[in-house]
């Protein structure tokens, strides 16, 4: 009698199992989907934030079209936003005046003289007013182009450097109307452009009635030119080449000076937006421009061999013998 009491008690504890115990692991079964969503929603998560911190400190190659594109865009927008600006030439030759006058009392107020010195050189001023009118554009796209092909992984970085230091200066353009040198009011300054019947000047000729001429702080021939020649002078490998990179700025000062359309106040703010242009690339990418890896991290990695223990590649034949 005993033994079919103990089998119809099992018989009901396995139908109570297979009933009421069924449906607790269901629930239990249930709850574990949620745990299970959230933790494979924090693993997406924390793989999309490793993958952004490898971006971040090792930047993707950059593609062509949609450099050319941005670059493109980059400058219209800049041209429109930039003759956009309303001139105000009364405030702009209220803040000539206060730039000169500050200079005059730190003793740099030398452009004056630069600028009729220079003048009496044709060829050279000429050169000068062709330089300041090509250069500035001619030199910029080609440290672009060479980023872009040798230094692939440093170039995103740069170009980032780039864009935020002219979008401080449409900043400056806007907050600080500035009348360069050649058009100040009572400041014997001579425009080397009429003077000798040269072109490239946004402030003389036609180009006056479609451009701002009181854009001149901060100066962006510097803040470019201190850019390129930056990049080429920690870049390059031949040594004349990485000079000719710290003396593009120089010539470019020299210049901007001597054709009378910046003061020196101009290129000091020329250089402080491009200080704070690599700020913004060092905080964005965790590293200076230039100490980034020549080649983004993430192609090298893929083109190394990946080597596993040896242990790993032998036959698993003792749990087979088992």
């Amino acid at each position: 009698m005993g033994e079919p009491t103990e089998i119809q008690r099992g018989d009901a504890g396995r139908a109570e199992a297979a009933s009421g115990g069924g449906s607790e692991a269901a629930t239990a079964e249930s709850g574990r989907l949620p745990d299970g969503a959230t933790r494979a929603a924090q693993s997406r998560g924390a793989a999309l934030r490793k993958r952004f911190r490898e971006q971040r400190r090792s930047p993707a190659r950059p593609r062509i079209w949609f450099e050319l594109a941005l670059i493109g865009i980059s400058y219209w927008i800049y041209s429109i936003v930039r003759n956009a600006v309303p001139e105000q030439e009364a405030i702009a030759q209220k803040h000539a005046r206060w730039i000169w006058e500050l200079e005059q009392h730190l003793g740099i107020a030398v452009e004056r003289s630069v600028n009729h010195a220079v003048d009496g050189v044709g060829w050279l001023i000429t050169g000068m007013n062709y330089y300041y009118a090509t250069l500035h554009f001619i030199i910029t796209i080609g440290v672009l182009v060479w980023l872009y092909r040798s230094h692939p992984g440093r170039y995103v970085a740069a170009r980032t450097v780039l864009f935020v230091t002219t979008l401080i200066a449409l900043v400056g353009f806007y907050a600080f109307p500035l009348a360069p040198p050649r058009l100040m009011t009572d400041g014997g300054f001579i425009d080397t452009v009429k003077t000798h019947g040269t072109w490239g000047s946004f402030a003389s000729g036609p180009a006056a009635h479609v451009s701002n001429m009181y854009a001149a702080m901060p100066s962006m021939h510097i803040g470019w030119s201190t850019w390129c020649g930056l990049a080429i002078f920690f870049l390059a490998r031949r040594a004349w080449v990485r000079a000719l990179g710290l003396l593009y700025p120089a010539a470019t000062l020299l210049v901007i000076v001597s054709t009378a359309n910046h003061f020196w106040m101009d290129a000091v703010g020329g250089a402080i937006c491009l200080g704070v242009g690599f700020l913004a690339a060092r905080w964005l990418y965790h590293e200076w421009v230039y100490r980034l890896p020549q080649t983004p991290a993430r192609e090298t990695a893929a083109e190394e061999p990946i080597t596993v223990p040896e242990q790993w590649s032998e036959p698993a034949v003792s749990s087979a013998r088992r």
